[in-house]
């Protein structure tokens, strides 16, 4: 089989190189010359684990191949993929479907014999109805379907998500179009994928409603963990107590400063706006937008009340800035709105990521980038875990302490046992948890359990071996040190 992928974005590019790993011709079209061009000297645009070495071995192979010439790539193809970019359109939050009906313009006018339309981007619902329009209005005489196959990628298990889905979505209402997607899917079916055959309008809605669910499960614990950190809970606790419920599920109930991404923020207010628009609001998804973008800005006031609450003049150290760890994606990513009001807030931001500080320099041009964690800690006031990248899971905490100016650690991601950071010497602030599972973890080592307090509406924990910090002692009602 033969197969044109318009666009080599994240999805495109993914898709195009796992399905020629399934023995299918893939031709990948992108306007952008230069990106063409690297691609053809085996230079990835994006970090994706494996997606290098997959890409060499089937362009090697002769299976996979990248072109700016859209005519010559569609010629001959069984299936065309519609995989460009949807972003969410300026100044009312629906997404923009202009790359989309100019690639089905195009494509109108390269076909020249039976092909199925694919729309791989996550468009809103009524596009694949739309882009077959625009195909029959400018070919009336063409044999065409149109499908939709919604993709369901996670950055950084890309690959992984491709070759073993949960499911793969199907929407058409025609038996030879059903036959084409068949076939192109037949490594999955030998490995026994379930493969959902539905309407165009069912598998776009598909899409948004499983993004939508996640990013409401997500906020849903986020809102949990502040009510945790208020009555003295473990969220995490909570997460494993709700989670092994069958009917609930134990994924994406991690707290932290938010959901971001290329998925999540603009499918839920896509998703929002219309179903506005078909006088069916979803007042939930309303509200998991608006909590969502809150908790990003609440937690520059987090890091400054665990830094005695004004960091005018202070120095902060960042770990990770792309919105998740194993990708330089830095769309919607929490930092973009959490440094910049740190910066807001008079704080000078030091800040190191893996892979996304080459994308982050275009977003936050004005904070130093460092060469790698302990570099961005050297002077600092405090330090930020902002992105569980596994490297800084097992940070160095003594050589940390030293290099930093105060030992305080604000753990965003809950990525340390409070008490070893506790034992290490610093004040440590998480998200969720309380002081009196402190007291109870049995992992601590040290003789003396750790003391707790609430300062600034912030429960913080130190050894009974260090005084507490002034502002701890006067929250317990103890007498200011001299």
């Amino acid at each position: 089989m033969r197969i044109a992928m318009i666009g080599t974005g994240y999805v495109g590019l993914v898709s195009g190189a796992c399905f020629s790993e399934f023995g299918i011709d893939v031709v990948c079209v992108d306007r952008d010359a230069e990106k063409i061009a690297r691609l053809k000297k085996g230079e990835i645009p994006i970090f994706e684990p494996g997606l290098d070495v997959l890409v060499k071995s089937n362009a090697e192979a002769g299976r996979l191949s990248f072109t700016t010439d859209l005519k010559a790539a569609v010629a001959g193809a069984e299936a065309v993929f519609i995989a460009v970019g949807t972003p969410s359109r300026r100044g009312d939050g629906h997404a923009d479907l202009s790359y989309v009906y100019d690639a089905a313009k195009d494509i109108a006018g390269a076909l020249t014999e039976y092909a199925v339309v694919v729309t791989k981007s996550t468009v809103p619902v009524g596009t694949g109805r739309e882009v077959d329009a625009i195909i029959r209005a400018a070919r009336p005489d063409l044999h065409f379907d149109v499908a939709s196959n919604p993709e369901f990628l996670r950055e950084g298990s890309a690959i992984n998500d491709f070759m073993r889905p949960d499911r793969v979505v199907i929407g058409t209402e025609s038996d030879r179009a059903r036959a084409v997607m068949r076939q192109l899917y037949r490594a999955l079916f030998l490995i026994e994928t379930p493969i959902l055959f539905t309407t165009l309008e069912t598998a776009e809605i598909i899409k948004y409603a499983a993004n939508t669910f996640l990013a409401t499960k997500i906020t849903f614990i986020n809102e949990i963990a502040d009510l945790c950190e208020k009555v003295g809970a473990d969220v995490h606790d909570v997460a494993r107590g709700i989670g092994l419920d069958g009917r609930i599920g134990k994924k994406f109930l991690h707290p932290g400063p938010g959901y971001g991404g290329s998925c999540f923020p603009k499918d839920t207010l896509a998703l929002v706006k219309t179903a506005q628009d078909y006088g069916a609001p979803l007042r939930i998804v309303e509200t998991v937008v608006a909590v969502n973008d809150k908790r990003k800005r609440s937690m520059a006031d987090k890091i400054a009340r665990a830094c005695g609450g004004d960091i005018n003049g202070k120095t902060i150290a960042v770990l990770g800035l792309t919105f998740k760890p194993n990708t330089d994606d830095m769309r919607d990513a929490p930092s973009l709105a959490i440094v910049p009001a740190l910066q807001q807030m008079g704080a000078t931001v030091r800040a190191y990521d893996p892979e996304g500080m080459h994308e982050s320099k275009k977003f936050l041009p004005d904070i130093t980038y460092c060469v790698d964690a302990y570099d961005a800690m050297e002077g600092a006031d405090a330090v930020v875990l902002l992105t569980e990248w596994n490297q800084f899971r097992s940070l160095d905490l003594r050589r940390a302490k030293a290099l930093l100016n105060a030992p305080v650690m604000v753990d965003l991601r809950n990525a340390y046992s409070p008490a070893d950071v506790i034992a290490a010497g610093f004040t440590y602030v998480c998200v969720g948890r309380s002081g009196s599972t402190i007291a109870t973890t049995p992992q601590v080592q040290t003789p003396a359990e750790p003391s707790t307090a609430t300062v600034a509406g912030e429960t913080k924990w130190w050894p009974q071996t260090e005084a507490a910090p002034l502002a701890a002692q006067v929250a317990v009602g103890a007498a200011p040190a001299e």
